[in-house]
């Protein structure tokens, strides 16, 4: 057999003979990338294809500024149980504050909207209370050293007992009293003077040094009480009605004033209508009596 017997039939046509590998026609670019595509790692992969991304991909998130981050750490605000109760009790407290603030501005308004002679009249009120507690003061140390120094000190004590129980007499209502002071007379034509309003200019006249107090016949004690009824005021238990008649046993000088402080009994009382008249007077006389009550547990130390 000749050497062309023995050549295999794809030798005829050498120019044909290719690599099964290699591609062949106008699709050949596109396997070489394909191939390519397989040798590189992901990492390159992305790199060369970041300026043109798949339309299926998600957008690259927004680059955020200082402030923005800043903003969005803020709000919404993250709060513990811990910094609630905290934010709470801080809360309580300043509402307390601003209440407490609010009750002061309203205690001072009356002295703030009163006038210069307004105030240089209270001051001068609480100067003549102040001389009262030091004469009061004076007495009663004058009252020891006499006291202790007197040769029969047994007959100084029973004078002294003697008048204080005089003084005490009259301040529990079961003797009369006379001496300087004011009639304090209250009109209330419309009906609107309730209890709690005489027993404030009560209170006032007793800050103000009264020694005895007498309201419509009615003696005021220690232990004297007033309530509303219809048609009037009770007075430990017995009615009184308008006009209401105060007669005061103390210091004029001290009694008129005390009642006319900016904010105080008359203003109060003028706010509802009624019609309040002061009058001064050397001789005072307060003849109603109250029973002298024996206590029923109450006993002298010493007997």
């Amino acid at each position: 057999m000749s050497s062309q017997d023995e050549t295999p039939e794809n030798s005829e046509n050498p120019e044909t003979s290719q690599s099964p590998e290699t591609p062949k026609g106008p699709e050949a670019p596109e396997a070489s990338e394909n191939r390519l595509r397989k040798e590189l790692p992901e990492e390159v992969r992305a790199e060369g294809n970041a300026e043109a991304p798949d339309a299926g991909a998600e957008p690259r998130k927004p680059v955020l500024t200082g402030r923005q981050r800043l903003a969005k750490g803020l709000w919404p605000p993250r709060v513990s149980r811990a910094q609630f109760i905290v934010a709470l009790l801080l809360f309580g407290l300043g509402f307390g504050l601003a209440v407490q603030v609010a009750s002061n501005s309203d205690s001072d308004g009356a002295l703030r909207g009163a006038r210069q002679e307004d105030l240089v009249r209270i001051l001068d009120e609480l100067d003549d209370r102040t001389q009262r507690l030091e004469e009061e003061k004076q007495g009663l140390e004058d009252q020891r050293t006499e006291l202790e120094n007197s040769s029969d000190q047994a007959e100084e004590a029973r004078k002294q007992t003697v008048e204080k129980e005089k003084q005490l007499a009259i301040l529990a209502g079961t003797v009369a009293a006379q001496g300087p002071g004011i009639t304090l007379t209250i009109e209330d034509q419309k009906g609107t003077v309730e209890a709690d309003m005489l027993l404030d200019a009560i209170q006032e006249l007793r800050a103000a040094g009264a020694e005895a107090i007498q309201v419509n016949g009615v003696r005021v004690v220690a232990g004297t009480y007033l309530t509303d009824v219809s048609g009037g005021v009770a007075v430990d238990g017995n009615k009184i009605s308008a006009p209401y008649r105060f007669k005061v046993i103390g210091k004029p000088q001290d009694l008129e004033p005390a009642l006319n402080i900016p904010g105080g009994v008359v203003q109060t009382l003028e706010k509802e209508q009624a019609t309040v008249t002061v009058e001064r007077s050397d001789k005072i006389i307060v003849d109603s009596l109250r029973p002298a009550k024996r206590p029923d547990y109450a006993r002298s130390s010493s007997q």
